[in-house]
C-alpha cells in the first residue's frame, strides 16, 4: 500500500482522491485552525500545525507528497511575491520535506500565474530546486472544465518522479469534454439570502446555448469583479476564497429568472467533494472550497502516472 503525506491539505482533496484509491494518509499539516476542524470531521485525525516548526525526520515514511502549496503570493488576488513571499517560500518545506525522505513521487498543485510572475522566473526557481534534490518534473496547466467538471478553474499541477525510478512514467490526461453544465447540479431551493435583489441589474444576452465554458449575460452595477452575471448553460467561473462584490466567491448566475451566487452544496460539487464532505459555516466554508485542490483532478493527474516494465 502507497502512503502518502498531505501537505497544506485545506479539507482535503488530494486525501480524497488517494484514498479512494487504496492509499493511506500517514502525516498531515495545515496552520489555519478552521481548516484543522473540518479535516478532523472529515477524516477523524487532526493535522499538525505550522510545518516550518516540524522537524522533517519525526514525519513518517512516505511514497508520496502532497502539496497545494499556499498560493496567495503566485495569484492574481494576490500580492504575487513569489517565492520571497513569506506565503510562497513555503515551497521550500516542500524541499526540506522530500530532500530528506525522497519519496517516488510529489504531487504538487497551484494557480496558473504561477507560470508568469517575474517573467516565469518563480516556476524556473521551482524546477530548479526540484531537479537539484534528484525529481524529473512534469508541470502542465488543466482546465476543470475539460474534464467533466462545471467550472473554469485552471491550475498548474506539478508531477514530480524521482529520477531513480525508472519504472515510473507520467503523460498528461487526456481531456474528456463530458458535457456537463452548471444547470445540471443546480439545487432545486437554496437560502433566500443567495438571491441578488437589485435595480441595477442588466442582461443583455438571452437565449444561449450549452457551452463548456462560462458564458456572461449581464451584469450588476459597473459590472466589475463579483458583478458580472452567467448562464447556467454554461459552466461556473472559478471558485475563489478572496474574490469580493455581490457574487462574492462563487460569481453571479441567472437561475429561473433570478440572480443569485451559489449555494456551499453547489460549491462542493463543483470542486468535486460529496455532499457529505464537512466545510465550515458561512464565509469559511466558502473560503475552504474555493482554496482546495480538486480530487477528480487528483484522480486524472495520478492516474496518468503507468509503470513501465
Amino acid at each position: 500500500m502507497y502512503r502518502f503525506i498531505d501537505l497544506f491539505c485545506g479539507i482535503g482533496g488530494f486525501r480524497v482522491s488517494l484514498e479512494k484509491q487504496g492509499m493511506k494518509c500517514v502525516f498531515s499539516s495545515d496552520s489555519d485552525k478552521n481548516v484543522q476542524e473540518a479535516y478532523y470531521r472529515n477524516f477523524g485525525d487532526k493535522p499538525e500545525g505550522d510545518i516550518t516548526e516540524i522537524p522533517e525526520k519525526t514525519i513518517p515514511a512516505h511514497d508520496i507528497l502532497c502539496a497545494g502549496f499556499p498560493c496567495q503570493s503566485f495569484s492574481i488576488s494576490g500580492n504575487r511575491g513569489g517565492v520571497q513571499d513569506d506565503r510562497g517560500r513555503l515551497f521550500y518545506e516542500i524541499v526540506r520535506i522530500a530532500q530528506y525522505h525522497q519519496p517516488q513521487i510529489l504531487l504538487l498543485e497551484n494557480v496558473k500565474n504561477i507560470l508568469s510572475i517575474s517573467g516565469g522566473a518563480v516556476v524556473e526557481t521551482i524546477k530548479d530546486k526540484l531537479d537539484e534534490i534528484g525529481y524529473h518534473l512534469d508541470l502542465h496547466v488543466l482546465n476543470a472544465s475539460h474534464f467533466g467538471i462545471p467550472q473554469a478553474r485552471e491550475r498548474v499541477y506539478f508531477v514530480c518522479i524521482r529520477k531513480n525510478v525508472k519504472e515510473l512514467k507520467y503523460k498528461p490526461p487526456k481531456k474528456t469534454l463530458i458535457k456537463k453544465y452548471l444547470s445540471d447540479i443546480l439545487e432545486e431551493k437554496v437560502s433566500d439570502s443567495l438571491y441578488i435583489n437589485r435595480n441595477d441589474i442588466v442582461i443583455t444576452k438571452e437565449n444561449v446555448e450549452h457551452d463548456l465554458k462560462p458564458i456572461r449575460i449581464g451584469i450588476i452595477n459597473k459590472g466589475g469583479q463579483g458583478e458580472r452575471i452567467y448562464s447556467p448553460y454554461g459552466h461556473a467561473i472559478t471558485l475563489s476564497a478572496y474574490g469580493g462584490g455581490a457574487g462574492a466567491k462563487t460569481g453571479l448566475y441567472l437561475v429561473e429568472d433570478k440572480i443569485r451566487r451559489l449555494s456551499i452544496q453547489e460549491c462542493k460539487k463543483l470542486m468535486g467533494f460529496s455532499p457529505n464532505h464537512y466545510v465550515s459555516n458561512g464565509i469559511q466554508g466558502y473560503k475552504q472550497l474555493g482554496n482546495a485542490v480538486m480530487p477528480p483532478m487528483i484522480t486524472s493527474v495520478y492516474g496518468s502516472i503507468k509503470i513501465t516494465t
